[in-house]
């Protein structure tokens, strides 16, 4: 049977298309097979494959389910509705979701892939009370994190290391509760061996590299990009030499920071001053 060729340009949606097809034939699976595997007709897969009829949301959920693609297709997806997102921010996690190693360095608020749902809700309807959102947006916006998520989950596993700065931990999120169990999620990630937790205490002082938000992404091929955002917009850096300078500043942080026991120690006893006021 001749297979159509199919062209990443030739349409908004023909990159998930295209990424439909590699990943179904990754897994050896005909069109046929998957339709049975999520639950439509053969000829969905095919028009879908063919970027002649675009993905539901929950065609691309299951999809991302039955191939394991890590939650891919539906980054692809929310990448093309992503309205409520920071612009550049949808390129930057379609990169992430394919990393073999994720550093990040954030400050006041823990980062994106280690929240919980509740502690990212909160966040969100901050945004919205304060008009910097829709509660439409901000419900959009926490689906695609919880996609991004998905990350961790998948085969191999990506290696994670997130430096935080004290104040993510000193900034009470959503209530004391909410927080609680936002130190119990970090504890319990933390035990996992490809996930790595340090606290860059206050003490450091003008020691921290950075004053702003870090991530940087470890490609399988080794390359390094870098990503950073102001209040307007997101910037995902492929060059080489802009990189360098932050990997350096990533590696003395990780050394100026706080061990990982230590840092466990910290949080903890966060949660546990957080668990003695609520009682």
């Amino acid at each position: 049977m001749n297979k159509k060729e199919l062209d990443p340009t030739s349409s908004p949606w023909a990159p998930f298309g295209v990424q439909l097809r590699r990943s179904r034939e990754a897994r050896g699976l005909t069109q046929a097979q998957l339709a049975r595997l999520i639950g439509c007709d053969p000829s969905h897969v095919s028009l879908v494959e063919l970027s002649h009829r675009p993905p539901s949301m929950n065609f691309a959920m299951k999809a991302d389910e039955v191939l394991e693609t890590g939650g891919t297709l539906m980054l692809m997806y929310w990448q093309h509705k992503h309205t409520a997102l920071v612009p550049g921010f949808p390129e930057y996690a379609n990169y992430e979701a394919k990393a073999a190693e994720i550093r990040m360095f954030e400050i006041g608020v823990i980062p994106g892939l280690l929240q919980t749902r509740e502690y990212a809700t909160a966040l969100e309807a901050g945004h919205v009370r304060q008009g910097g959102a829709t509660q439409a947006q901000a419900e959009e916006r926490v689906s695609f994190l919880l996609t991004r998520q998905q990350c961790l989950d998948r085969t191999p596993p990506p290696l994670v290391h997130a430096v935080l700065d004290e104040s993510c931990l000193r900034r009470i999120i959503g209530g004391r509760d909410l927080m609680v169990a936002q130190f119990l999620l970090l504890e319990e990630l933390a035990q996992r061996p490809n996930i790595a937790i340090q606290v860059a205490p206050f003490s450091l002082g003008e020691n921290v590299p950075f004053m702003r938000m870090v991530f940087l992404l470890t490609m399988p091929d080794r390359k390094v990009l870098g990503y950073s955002e102001n209040e307007h917009r997101g910037f995902l850096d492929r060059d080489a030499d802009a990189v360098l300078p932050v990997v350096r500043g990533y590696d003395r942080l990780q050394i100026e920071a706080m061990n990982q026991a230590d840092s466990l120690a910290m949080i903890r006893s966060a949660r546990r001053d957080l668990e003695w006021m609520s009682t």
